[in-house]
């Protein structure tokens, strides 16, 4: 089974590679953009199988030598080592053969609202939104801020593979510590949701202008002279779906509704994937947290200094360490979880 999907990964690889050639291809700026992103997508599969053909090779010819009568200890070191390889490039190249997420490449919009808890929830979400900038950070990627208001914070992340990095911390987080305010040492539990969108583009979502409601507004809360003596605030409504985005940190009525726009479509997307999901029964199993509010998928448990994340059952110590934005471990589990579940329904791996 394993030798018929190396020969297709082969095979495949190298039509793509006679297509990344061709002048008709070249010609074509789409064409060639869909054979390039093909290409590189299978490049890394591909590597994998070169190692396997290699692997298997000197396994081969150390068994044969071995059949001879030749009890060589290096023969038999090389035909241990080889197998060994062998069943760990097994799962290697199945695992790199698991279909992408289409949006694992777009960028991100981030919504961080306080949940339950009150002025605890509203700091918890000041908390997760510093977090994932500077996770964000470290992974080289670049941060927009779009509103940034106490306990309610929208930002996007911008990079190749954005998304496929932060789509797992969608959900429900809960923290449960000694707020400052607390005069008799009782530990409380709140939570904040983290809402997190593929960034959509124009094309990906086609809006009727005739479907928007905008208003504007005076903005209130800080800001500069301008913007809190000048309706440049803007209130989008989305009529058909009653989807509402409300942008005010700019000076400019135009630059708020552009970035309430960008939020918007973000939001139209998400909708769209969420219906097409529902559709398919098992679909929702191929993701490891599906953004719904009500699934707390991780807890920062500071009386015992640890954070749990509960769809792995992955548990680290330190809180203020992953609070800062040491997401690696999280992030890690949580890709290699999706990808099992996806060959798991895909009927590469027999259900655990």
């Amino acid at each position: 089974m394993i030798e018929k999907l190396v020969e297709q990964i082969e095979s495949r690889f190298a039509e793509l590679s006679r297509q990344m050639s061709d002048p008709g291809v070249i010609g074509d700026r789409e064409r060639y953009a869909e054979v390039g992103r093909a290409y590189s997508a299978l490049e890394p599969a591909n590597h994998l199988a070169a190692e396997w053909r290699r692997a298997s090779s000197d396994a081969s010819g150390a068994r044969e030598m071995l059949a001879e009568d030749c009890d060589d200890p290096e023969l038999r070191e090389l035909l241990e080592a080889s197998s060994a390889r062998l069943e760990e490039l097994h799962e290697e190249i199945r695992l790199a053969m698991v279909e992408p997420d289409p949006s694992d490449e777009r960028n991100v919009i981030i919504e961080v609202r306080g949940g339950a808890g009150g002025e605890e929830a509203g700091l918890f979400a000041g908390d997760l939104y510093r977090m994932l900038d500077r996770y964000a950070d470290r992974r080289g990627f670049a941060t927009e801020a779009l509103s940034l208001a106490e306990g309610d914070y929208t930002f996007a992340i911008k990079g190749g593979g954005a998304y496929s990095v932060f789509k797992h911390e969608g959900g429900t987080h809960r923290v449960q510590r000694v707020p400052d305010t607390e005069s008799q040492g009782r530990i409380h539990t709140s939570t904040a949701t983290v809402a997190v969108l593929p960034e959509a583009e124009e094309v990906d979502v086609q809006i009727d202008p005739s479907d928007l409601q905008i208003d504007v507004y005076r903005s209130s809360g800080p800001g500069g002279q301008s913007v809190n003596t000048t309706d440049s605030a803007v209130r989008i409504t989305h009529e058909p779906t009653g989807l509402v985005v409300s942008m005010q940190d700019e000076k400019s009525q135009l630059q708020n509704r552009e970035k309430a726009m960008r939020v918007l479509r973000a939001r139209l997307l998400e909708r769209e994937q969420a219906a097409r999901q529902a559709e398919e029964a098992e679909s929702r199993r191929s993701q490891v947290g599906t953004g719904e509010r009500s699934e707390k998928i991780r807890t920062y448990n500071f009386p015992q200094d640890r954070v749990t994340d509960h769809r792995v059952k992955l548990t680290k110590g330190e809180v203020q360490r992953v609070l800062s934005g040491e997401l690696d471990d999280f992030t890690a589990a949580l890709e290699a979880e999706e990808k099992r579940l996806k060959l798991e329904l895909a009927g590469g791996l027999d259900p655990a």
